[in-house]
């Protein structure tokens, strides 16, 4: 049975699906509204009246119990996302956050890029924000940069003329057609 619960940090935001008595964020992604309910599978209930039942995700999560490791790796995301795990390759997205407990080892591509955790590998994007708990080890490309008083960063600067050289590649095939790695 589907249980709701009010999560006190994120006022006026149900949690469907909760599994355990701990705070969990509010469901990311679109919603399904009243007048578009999604079909319910025999055994199961659907959410009570008012409670948006999720649809298709917008933004993908690599949680702190996921580490993707191997050789030429490179995970693509056409919308958000967020890592609070292990990556070792390199990172194409609209937006792209590493967490406090996030760790890429590898080049991350985005026009937004939010980091909290920690990056070894260069940042491209059009918008950079490394945040008091960031450590990066690597040269960073961008078109606006913020670093806030805390954030530690071992690395090189720069503008580049070509807003090219800071867009994310977010089509999977031309990635492994060309077999290279940004």
């Amino acid at each position: 049975m589907l249980q709701s619960k009010r999560v006190p940090k994120f006022e006026g935001v149900k949690v469907v699906f909760g599994r355990s008595n701990h705070q969990q964020p509010p469901p990311v992604g679109n919603h399904v509204t009243q007048s578009n309910p999604l079909p319910v599978q025999p055994g199961t209930t659907a959410p009570p009246p008012g409670v948006a039942a999720p649809t298709s995700v917008t933004a993908s999560v690599i949680g702190d119990d996921l580490a993707i490791v191997g050789q030429n790796i490179t995970v693509v995301s056409q919308s958000a996302l967020h890592i609070d795990g292990v990556i070792e390759g390199n990172i194409n997205g609209q937006e792209v956050v590493v967490g406090p407990n996030g760790k890429v080892t590898g080049t991350v591509t985005a026009n937004v890029i939010k980091i909290e955790g920690e990056v070894h590998g260069a940042l491209k994007g059009a918008s950079v924000a490394l945040m008091p708990s960031a450590r990066v080890d690597g040269d960073i490309f961008h078109q606006m940069l913020a670093i806030s008083e805390g954030a530690q960063f071992d690395g090189r600067v720069r503008r580049p003329q070509d807003i090219s050289e800071v867009t994310p590649n977010l089509d999977p095939s031309s990635i492994q057609a060309s077999g290279h790695r940004d």
